[in-house]
């Protein structure tokens, strides 16, 4: 499982070092207070005395993977110690039964339209997680067509409606002019009839240009929606959120709350970040590893989803860097999974 970034940690730490750090960290994730030796002494994985363990928690300060609010406190993890626990995790964790079973009664649901399904799945994230959840919506360009309507709706307006194989539905403005405008529901849907064969059972990434018909004003509508679709690329892919509130609870500072919110409303900043991340073939960011200074205090998880074998979306998870990262990893994995196949399955 490829979690971390190239050359994170250099150098391994000693069996008892990891333990220990490793004790802290689930600790420090558990309770969100600083971890004394006594606490760590309880771990079964440690197995050493508390002055053995204090002595190895200064060094372990020293080396940066710990801190210290107060003289008298215990430690709190660093940046270098999440990066440390995450890497030394094998593989994502499983999920409880209770979990598993909220999924596989989500998946089991019938969704009219994929819109739904895919913010659903954002709270489904959020619920199990209690972070903030990102879902990217399929590329739109993976996906085939099966259905065109051209609906007029007034004077030189009409409607544009695909619908793909998966249940998505696309809806685009034509705005008609020339020998277009004022078409009649005659042309519209001579219109129509022509883009059905053009597109139906074609992905949009490889739309021929309509055909000649000899009808003025038949052939201007199509150009009008050719012209559409070929601008479709522009637009952003569309991202839905869930559990944003969540992010209230896991920062005492208000401002960084406001920031992070402000990143989640920034659709692009959102995309460019989780592909980014898959597309270096990791699935955790910690902090500053994100790039972005309002997430310099969060960790983004995240996994991508195929349909019918291919790369088509990603899921994520945002939370505090004191997160659950194994309930976290096998969360995006178990539900980017059965998103995938259902998605699939149309």
């Amino acid at each position: 499982m490829q979690v971390g970034s190239a050359g994170s940690i250099s150098v391994m730490l000693e069996d008892r070092k990891a333990a220990i750090l490793s004790a802290v960290v689930e600790q420090y994730i558990e309770t969100a207070q600083p971890v004394g030796s006594g606490r760590v002494a309880g771990s079964a994985a440690v197995g050493v005395s508390s002055a053995t363990i204090r002595n190895e928690l200064v060094l372990l300060e020293e080396q940066g993977y710990l801190t210290q609010p107060h003289t008298s406190a215990g430690r709190v993890p660093t940046e270098k110690a999440y990066r440390f626990f995450v890497d030394r995790l094998d593989k994502p964790g499983l999920l409880d039964a209770s979990d598993r079973e909220q999924v596989r009664t989500f998946f089991n649901r019938s969704y009219n339209e994929l819109e739904q399904m895919l913010s659903d799945t954002s709270t489904l994230l959020a619920d199990i997680t209690g972070s903030a959840a990102v879902v990217l919506a399929p590329d739109r360009d993976h996906q085939e067509v099966r259905s065109v309507q051209v609906v007029g709706l007034g004077s030189n307006l009409a409607l544009l409606v695909l619908v793909m194989v998966n249940g998505a539905v696309e809806k685009h403005a034509l705005e008609l002019d020339g020998v277009a405008a004022d078409a009649s529901e005659a042309t519209l849907a001579v219109a129509a009839a022509h883009l059905s064969g053009a597109l139906i059972g074609r992905r949009l990434s490889a739309v021929p240009d309509p055909p000649d018909t000899g009808d003025a004003s038949v052939d201007a509508v199509m150009g009008v929606a050719a012209r559409v679709l070929a601008a479709r690329g522009d637009d952003l892919d569309h991202v839905y959120v869930g559990g944003a509130a969540s992010v209230a609870g896991a920062f005492d500072e208000v401002e960084r709350v406001q920031q992070v919110l402000s990143v989640l409303e920034r659709q692009f900043v959102v995309v460019s970040l989780i592909r980014d991340l898959i597309g270096r073939g990791l699935s955790v960011a910690i902090g500053s590893e994100t790039g972005l200074e309002p997430l310099v205090d969060c960790s983004l998880v995240v996994a991508p989803y195929e349909i019918e074998g291919e790369a088509a979306g990603s899921i994520g998870i945002l939370g505090p860097t004191r997160m659950n990262y194994p309930q976290a990893l096998a969360t995006v994995a178990v539900v980017g999974r059965r998103l995938g196949q259902r998605l699939t399955e149309g």
